[in-house]
């Protein structure tokens, strides 16, 4: 008997209650780029704003790797507390720490090396010259926001989502400020410009992690949680980690960063495509869109990572019948958000171009791109969202082979062919993504439906 729509109501609005100060901890994450490009883009300095664009583009890829590799602290940590186990909990954030430290120091040392070579992407000569020092120091920022990252991720897990929240907000204030500060060189400080961004976000980024893991630590041992979440706290930080759980946590690890790997080159080769028409305009305007629809999807991201949670803890309680609503229920919100962003967007395309930038060539643009996002809005949700439920149920290997299906056998191969060689232009590499994130959808959404109706659900 199928569940009654009040059942779908309830469980929505408990994903919703979760969801919402997620949702603002990641919009929070993109108000910091969008920040720096609308400060950036205000110096009037077209190849800044382009550089700024491209170094964070190549950074989102190692960004994203990282991310994902992650991913299993959220599951992991929602599952051992739907168990009731708080040892677990805290061994896993212990655990996830170290993955996340030492990870990042490999891409950190990759980063550098990169950044001395950037010529090789084949982007303008003055761009180049302007992304390297910027990029540099936002590589090494890459340490402290997957420290925040994991600290997030596990209180968020452990039904304490507000102040991670809290933290990152008030850093994106801290962000804005520096970029103030250090961009423009006010209170005396020296006028940096592009490399000034660089450090307010290093800054900031530092900051978030210091004052989340401060946070944490006092409220576990001061007695604010419940005995739960203050047993859950590692006693001991340093003692030797555990191979197996290191491997548990890579099995889910590695799929999924390999899934956002997949999505996220994808559109970080689609911005260095932009370069090849020999032009900073491109650029530019690839920058304005994706700012935009970066903004909506962090909604639905926020929302995948709740019914991610979500689903974990009821597969850990044992509470099979409930994956089906909660999952559903989720997407039904996705769809209506959406919904509501693609007629915003579409609406409000040529007044969100000119807010970044000034210049009628990249304004124009980037209003055509804002069409494309506004026509792909429903279907990057569902695919994410598709994604997070999927991760819930710790099943990672068939949409990592979906992702690299859609990403890298249609979306770059017809980016290029019609995009770049053809006569789609870079509308034409916008309208190849459109259709990798339509596949993605299709194939994500259609995996949960089947999972949950025919039972194949892992204990």
């Amino acid at each position: 008997m199928e569940p009654k729509a009040q059942s779908y109501f309830s469980e929505a609005r408990s994903t919703l209650l979760l969801a919402v100060p997620i949702i603002a901890g990641q919009v929070g994450q993109v108000l910091m780029g969008i920040t720096d490009s609308y400060i950036i883009g205000r110096i009037g300095d077209k190849v800044s704003f382009a550089a700024s664009s491209f170094a964070g583009n190549i950074f989102n890829m190692f960004y994203i790797a990282a991310i994902g590799l992650l991913a299993s602290v959220p599951v992991l940590v929602a599952r051992a507390h739907g168990e009731n186990n708080p040892r677990e909990c805290g061994e896993l954030l212990r655990h996830g720490l170290l993955i996340a430290v030492v990870f990042c120091a490999l891409e950190l040392a990759a980063l550098f090396v990169l950044s001395f070579h950037l010529h090789l992407f084949d982007q303008p000569e003055a761009v180049v010259a302007a992304a390297g020092a910027y990029f540099r120091i936002v590589a090494v920022s890459l340490v402290p926001v997957m420290i925040f990252q994991v600290l997030r991720q596990y209180s968020e897990a452990m039904g304490r989502p507000w102040e991670p929240m809290v933290i990152l907000l008030s850093c994106v204030v801290l962000n804005v400020f520096l970029n103030w500060v250090l961009i423009y060189g006010n209170l005396g400080a020296p006028k940096l410009g592009l490399v000034g961004a660089g450090w307010a976000t290093l800054i900031s980024r530092v900051a978030a992690a210091v004052a989340l893991f401060w946070w944490l630590r006092r409220a576990a041992t001061a007695g604010d949680w419940d005995e739960l979440e203050r047993k859950a706290w590692p006693a001991r930080w340093f003692y030797r980690a555990k191979g197996s759980r290191i491997i548990a946590m890579l099995r889910i690890g590695v799929p999924t960063s390999g899934q956002l790997l997949f999505e996220s080159v994808a559109f970080a080769a689609a911005a260095v495509m932009m370069g090849w028409f020999n032009s900073v305009d491109p650029i530019a305007a690839h920058q304005i869109a994706m700012n935009c629809a970066a903004f909506t999807f962090m909604f639905v991201l926020g929302l995948a990572t709740a019914a991610s949670i979500r689903v974990g803890q009821c597969a850990g309680a044992g509470e099979r019948e409930r994956l089906r609503v909660v999952g559903f229920s989720a997407m039904a919100m996705c769809v209506l958000w959406m919904s509501m962003a693609a007629v915003a967007i579409f609406l409000g395309r040529w007044m969100v171009a000119g807010w970044f930038k000034q210049d009628a060539a990249v304004t124009a643009l980037a209003a055509q791109f804002l069409v494309v996002a506004a026509v792909f809005q429903i279907f990057d949700g569902v695919q994410v969202v598709g994604a997070g439920m999927l991760r819930g149920l710790t099943d990672v290997k068939v949409p990592t082979l979906v992702t690299f299906v859609a990403y890298w056998v249609i979306a770059l191969p017809l980016g290029y062919f019609y995009g770049v060689r053809g006569g789609g232009g870079p509308v034409g590499i916008w309208i190849a993504l459109a259709a990798a994130l339509t596949v993605a959808a299709v194939m994500l959404s259609l995996r949960f439906a089947r999972l949950t109706r025919t039972g194949q659900l892992r204990g």
